[in-house]
């Protein structure tokens, strides 16, 4: 099954990746919702939430630190970021790769919609 968060960590598919480690990636979303919107997503491929296990608990860990390292990298930090995980097609899901949104850069309200 094709999967275009898979093909973006093979570099099928380029993007504008702006940190990388051996765990996870993270790229700049190409229809933004905020001035700052990156996702952050694990190399290993886990359609969403449904899909984890206990032996997952370290990746999901490692995305929220690394969400909140970039969010600093971006000058987020001290007016506020929001991290959004939408779960399956109800819930905006559009990628079935689990992502973590990073968004910021302006006033977010809530609820979101």
């Amino acid at each position: 099954m094709a999967c275009l968060f898979c093909d973006i960590c093979d570099r099928k598919v380029p993007s504008d990746i702006i940190y990388e480690d051996s765990k996870c990636l993270a790229f700049r979303d190409i229809d933004p919702g905020a001035p700052s919107h990156i996702l952050v997503i694990p190399k290993k491929h886990l359609a969403s939430l449904n899909d984890l296990t206990e032996d997952d608990s370290a990746i999901m860990g490692h995305l929220m630190i690394c969400a909140a390292k970039i969010a600093a990298t971006e000058g987020l930090s001290d007016s506020g970021y929001r991290l959004v995980v939408n779960c399956n097609k109800d819930g905006g899901q559009t990628v079935f790769h689990i992502h973590i949104h990073i968004l910021g850069g302006r006033r977010l309200h809530w609820p979101p919609g």
